[in-house]
């Protein structure tokens, strides 16, 4: 049988999902390649990635290429906890700021361009760098760091306003906002229907173990990373959701209605979600 090619973030945030997650259940089957998001989005735009977590608006972008694998994500219903935008003065006071953002990143980037434009009326200039708050912050009136550079830099942070963007997108639209899905391409759904079953499968008891053994998750993270527990358990347990559901469903698809809106993307995006059922009865 035919191998697949898995993504797998390499952000703390996700590691309630992957960190019980049994490869060797696969027989060489299967291969996980750890990325940050904008590599794993290139991969499965060309087809040298199958399935697996990518920025949400990736699969907003090239959405009739792919499905959504249902009851996963990245997600939160109000603070995210690690998608900061970083400001010299309160964001009330710019009308015209110059922005750097973080290289990492398609989603959480469009996600600011929706809030700042669309909710706040504040017309940015933009610039693209790599994800260094200090030199960011030298060249412009703000910065929009990701994952765990954004973790770290909320640590450490006593000069800059701090906005989270998820709870900028609640406070605005009450709706969940969905930073990441796990989408598989169609033409891995019509070969590799039974396998991907089984990896389906695998992800969701592992989240299952993930979510219901975090102490462990958080001891490896400690451990590697820093932080305390009290602030992990926080930020798994508080902020955010690694769910999908038609709830989450009807939030992204406000959020592609949003960009469509502001030519981010050429249409609104529909989520289409893959049905599992489809895959066992073709065995």
């Amino acid at each position: 049988m035919t191998g697949m090619k898995i993504s797998k973030i390499s952000f703390t945030n996700i590691r309630p999902i992957y960190h019980f997650f049994r490869l060797d259940e696969f027989d060489n089957q299967v291969e996980l390649i750890p990325q940050v998001p904008a590599q794993l989005n290139k991969g499965m735009a060309e087809g040298t990635i199958d399935a697996g977590p990518v920025s949400s608006f990736e699969y907003g972008r090239n959405y009739k290429a792919y499905d959504v694998l249902p009851d996963l994500s990245i997600s939160s219903h109000g603070p995210v906890g690690s998608i900061f935008l970083f400001t010299k003065r309160p964001l009330a006071e710019l009308s015209e700021p110059h922005i750097a953002l973080t290289d990492m990143s398609a989603t959480s980037v469009n996600l600011l361009r929706i809030i700042l434009q669309t909710f706040e009326g504040i017309h940015p200039m933009y610039t693209t760098m790599p994800s260094n708050l200090d030199v960011m912050m030298s060249q412009a009136d703000g910065a929009l760091l990701i994952g765990d550079d954004a973790l770290l830099a909320s640590w450490n942070n006593s000069r800059y306003y701090m906005y989270d963007l998820g709870e900028m997108w609640y406070r605005h639209t009450g709706m969940w906002m969905t930073y990441a899905v796990w989408a598989v391409r169609r033409e891995a759904v019509q070969k590799q229907s039974a396998l991907l079953s089984r990896v389906h499968h695998e992800f969701l008891r592992s989240k299952k173990q993930g979510l219901a053994e975090l102490d462990e998750v958080i001891r490896q993270v400690k451990e590697e990373f820093g932080g305390t527990e009290s602030f992990w358990k926080k930020y798994y347990a508080g902020h955010l959701s690694y769910d999908f559901t038609t709830e989450h469903k009807k939030g992204l698809e406000y959020y592609y209605a949003c960009a469509a809106n502001l030519g981010l993307l050429a249409e609104p995006a529909k989520v289409e979600v893959w049905d599992p059922n489809s895959a066992q009865s073709a065995v």
